[in-house]
């Protein structure tokens, strides 16, 4: 499991800032946001979730409680017309072993399709 040093650097890098440019948003110094990064020292609550909504993840995603990394903003985006991504998750939750991997199965030829779509596109 990585730590949250090892995870705002990499946020930090993925964005393409200096720590001094993500010190100027949290309103702290450079220092501090080394000592983050480094383990040092660990960010406050209001910190937390202002890094949380800058690099548009979770807080568990920034302490290394899970990979996924989304926000709730876009958990509840509509992806398709009348439902969110939440709800799709939800739905998906609840499959049988069966259905799911029947779904992955989709999926995956869903994914082939787009592969070759976007060959035959660029062609």
């Amino acid at each position: 499991m990585r730590s949250f040093g090892e995870i705002l650097t990499s946020l930090r890098e993925e964005r393409g800032i200096y720590q001094k440019e993500l010190a100027a948003i949290l309103k702290v110094s450079v220092g501090t946001v080394s000592n983050y990064e480094n383990n040092i020292h660990f960010p406050d609550q209001e910190a937390l979730l202002q890094l949380a909504d800058y690099f548009g993840v979770t807080v568990d995603y920034l302490l290394g409680r899970t990979s996924y990394r989304y926000s709730l903003d876009t958990l509840n985006e509509e992806y398709a017309p009348g439902m969110t991504v939440a709800e799709l998750v939800d739905i998906i939750q609840h499959f049988s072993r069966q259905n799911t991997a029947s779904f992955l199965d989709y999926i995956e030829l869903l994914q082939l399709r787009q592969k070759a779509e976007d060959c035959s596109s660029t062609s």
